[in-house]
């Protein structure tokens, strides 16, 4: 079937505040217009992409079915220059997209292409789920929710009519699907997508605030001291060298929580030629840690942990660590993981002379 995917991406973008246009800003990782490049193509649905735009020395992504062309002064014209220019591919459908929703899904693809085949445009809208308002002159007038949608892009129509009503067209328009209800034409509405929001503003974008921070920590294990770990006391002959009671898990949560805040290390808060903190419990050194965290606004996603000894056998306390574990840190059980770890018998640990431990902790700020 001979389709074409059209992606307007000409916009000044006066809305959004920004020195870069909408289009060219990162948003997951990479331009906001290449999402839909890269989703047109993984689809396989079409023949040709054209992507619509004013500023064609920007664009990085190479393909040998991808066009671009220059745009027009209001996204309309940008789609008549489209329109008109596929016209020499002789495609049967045709799909117009706003650059500006990056999060449509290819089965939405699929479903448009696939309803095409009884119908001359099809349209994802969604119910109105605010009160609506219209405004004529100065008086307001309320709308029925119940009976208002939602237009979303892509629309999904066959070449040949969309060309007869684009070309004869003398009003701005904000979609295609303006064009068919405009002139009684039949319309086609399939259910939209929740996640296919239109980015306007620059609050629309959310930025991923999440960040990991790694820790480490290993320490000797000495006769006639007492073994705390994870904040609990351990039944062992042996107990953590340290200048505190050198709970591994603990300190090595401290470091990865520092390290996702990109606050240094423990160290630098708690050294340990201070006798102030001599003997101290790891718990007392956790918890400024914690109100940090929350001080600045952020939440625990989860906390993966591995415990690196031949002995004890962490299985045997795993549960009562991670119950400890969740007080300490204030997070639900079921985001704690703990792992046990040997070392084949190598080195001080597997001698049975220290114990070692990593962490790595996921965190995100609260919007």
């Amino acid at each position: 079937m001979n389709s074409v995917f059209i992606i307007l991406a000409s916009g000044k973008s006066k809305r959004f505040k920004s020195k870069t246009p909408k289009q060219f800003n990162i948003y997951k990782n990479k331009p906001i217009y290449a999402h839909s490049i890269d989703k047109a193509l993984k689809s396989k649905l079409f023949n040709k992409i054209i992507l619509v735009t004013n500023a064609p020395n920007r664009i990085k992504i190479k393909n040998k079915n991808l066009i671009i062309i220059r745009g027009g002064k209001e996204r309309s014209d940008s789609s008549l220059n489209a329109i008109k220019y596929v016209k020499k591919y002789k495609p049967k459908n045709i799909l117009i997209h706003d650059a500006a929703r990056p999060d449509f899904s290819i089965k939405l693809l699929n479903e448009l292409v696939k309803n095409l085949k009884k119908n001359i445009a099809v349209i994802p809208a969604m119910p109105a789920s605010d009160s609506l308002k219209y405004k004529v002159k100065n008086k307001i007038f309320n709308l029925n929710r119940d009976n208002s949608y939602l237009t979303q892009t892509p629309q999904a129509f066959r070449y040949k009519n969309l060309y007869e009503l684009a070309v004869k067209q003398k009003n701005k328009i904000t979609d295609e699907a303006t064009l068919f209800i405009d002139t009684d034409q039949k319309v086609k509405f399939v259910k939209g997508e929740k996640n296919n929001q239109k980015i306007t503003f620059k609050e629309d974008i959310k930025i991923n605030k999440t960040y990991l921070g790694i820790g480490f920590d290993i320490h000797r294990l000495i006769q006639d001291k007492t073994l705390y770990l994870g904040g609990i006391k351990i039944p062992f002959h042996s107990g953590l060298q340290g200048h505190s009671d050198g709970d591994v898990i603990l300190h090595s949560i401290i470091d990865a929580i520092l390290g996702a805040l990109r606050l240094k290390d423990i160290g630098t808060y708690f050294p340990s030629n201070k006798n102030k903190f001599k003997n101290i419990r790891s718990p007392k050194m956790l918890k400024p840690v914690i109100d940090r965290l929350n001080k600045a606004n952020f939440y625990f996603n989860n906390i993966d942990i591995n415990l690196i000894c031949e002995k004890p056998k962490i299985s045997i306390y795993r549960n009562k660590i991670i119950k400890s574990l969740s007080k300490l840190v204030n997070i639900d059980e079921s985001l704690i993981n703990l792992k046990g770890k040997t070392v084949e018998k190598l080195g001080l640990i597997g001698k049975e002379k220290a114990i070692a431990c990593e962490v790595i902790v996921s965190i995100s700020k609260y919007d």
